[in-house]
Order: structure tokens, then sequence, then C-alpha cells
């Protein structure tokens, strides 16, 4: 079964210089409806202005990748980590017992475009973490790409939860394909361009949960990027 979350009917938090869609309860939106998928707790779709950002601020017990699809986004925390994320990075923040933070666009003329998926983790408690890597655009064009993990196979970031994410970069009429054992599900989010799934026809910001499927068929129609979150 696939159930698809329309873009359009995303909550959304908008400033003058933030514009923050949110596919589950976040925040100042809660409908009751949308409050998770499983351990998938948030996707937020955000664009943050030219030389604007979200202070410091803390967080807790979560899993959060941050994945930047245009622009560059400034990352500090009270663990010590400063980094720039730019598009093809995946950036895993184990909150923990307890990490601030602080997230800012540098650039003085662009908007940063990314999503942050919050998983929730399968214990409380954990030391806080950090990691960061690059998966470039070839590694992702026309297949599913394995961009995070509970046991880090394929090189991807650590999750501290029983989930796998992948990305794909699919272009018009290319195929991407992913096998989902039996009893799991799955989360796909079009992060841009139109794809089809399964036959059925997502646009950009759309989501689609997925229960007793055991194939996904990403089919590109038009120049497109995809994630996919396996889930318990």
């Amino acid at each position: 079964m696939i159930t698809v979350r329309p873009a359009r009917e995303r909550g959304r938090s908008r400033f003058d210089w933030l514009d923050s869609r949110h596919s589950f309860s976040f925040a100042e939106y809660y409908d009751v409806r949308h409050l998770g998928f499983g351990d998938l707790r948030v996707i937020n779709d955000d664009r943050v202005a030219p030389g604007r950002g979200f202070g410091t601020h803390p967080h807790r017990d979560m899993e959060i990748i941050t994945y930047v699809l245009e622009g560059s986004l400034e990352h500090k925390d009270s663990i010590g980590n400063g980094s720039v994320i730019r598009p093809g990075d995946v950036q895993r923040m184990s909150a923990g017992t307890g990490v601030r933070h602080s997230e800012f666009n540098p650039s003085r003329t662009e908007a940063v475009h990314f999503l942050q998926i919050w998983l929730i983790p399968a214990e409380s408690g954990l030391p806080p973490s950090y990691e960061q890597r690059t998966f470039g655009t070839d590694d992702k064009r026309g297949r599913l790409r394995l961009i995070a993990s509970c046991d880090q196979a394929d090189g991807s970031v650590k999750l501290h939860q029983d989930a796998r994410i992948y990305a794909g970069v699919i272009d018009r009429g290319e195929q991407a394909v992913l096998d989902l054992p039996p009893g799991r599900k799955a989360w796909v989010q079009v992060a841009r361009g139109r794809i089809a799934l399964n036959g059925v026809s997502l646009d950009e910001g759309d989501g689609a949960a997925i229960e007793g499927e055991t194939r996904l068929e990403l089919v590109g129609r038009g120049a497109s990027e995809a994630l996919v979150v396996d889930l318990r």
C-alpha cells in the first residue's frame, strides 16, 4: 500500500528568513494524523535566506540527518564540531544525552535549500556524536545509494536505529529499484523533480508511506532526486 502525502498539504513555518515545510507535526504545526511514521519523526524541507540561520539551540535523544540540495549550510555544535555542508554532503548528528548547535547560511547572495530528517534512536542517553560524508552525484545517478544505516554498510554514516536511508538522482526514464525485506516499511520523499513510485506519480515535495510492499521502483519523469527511508 502506498499512501501519498502531497506537498501542498504539509505544514508550513514562514518568516522573512525561513520557509520550512513539515511532512510531520513540528514546532507550532500539529496534526494528529501526521505525527511521524514509525521511527521517522521529522522531515523538514527548509530554505534559509543568505546570511541567516538557526541560532544555538538544544537537542536530545534524536538522530538528525541533514541533506543539502542547493547552497551551503554552516554547522557548529557544543561537542566541538564545525563544518560547512554542501550538495552531496550528508551530516549525521546523534543528540544523545544533549547537544547544542547552530545552523547558518554563510553565503551573502544565495539561499540554502536542505532536508532535515529526524529518527527516534533505539536507545536513549547515548553519548552525543557527529559524522559527515560526501556522496557525489555520479554515485547516486540512476540508483538508490545507501547514505545512512545502523551498520555503516557501504561507507554510509551510522544511525543508532534499525533504519537505512538511500538517496537517488534519477533522470527521465531512469529506474532505481529497492527490495524491502518482509515486514519492513518505507518512506519516499521527492526532494526535487517528479518520479513514479510503483506507477504512482509523485511531484516535488511529495512524500509517500509504503507498507506491505516488497519492491520499490522509482522512475524519473524529469531530472529528479529522492530519498528513501527503510524502517522496521
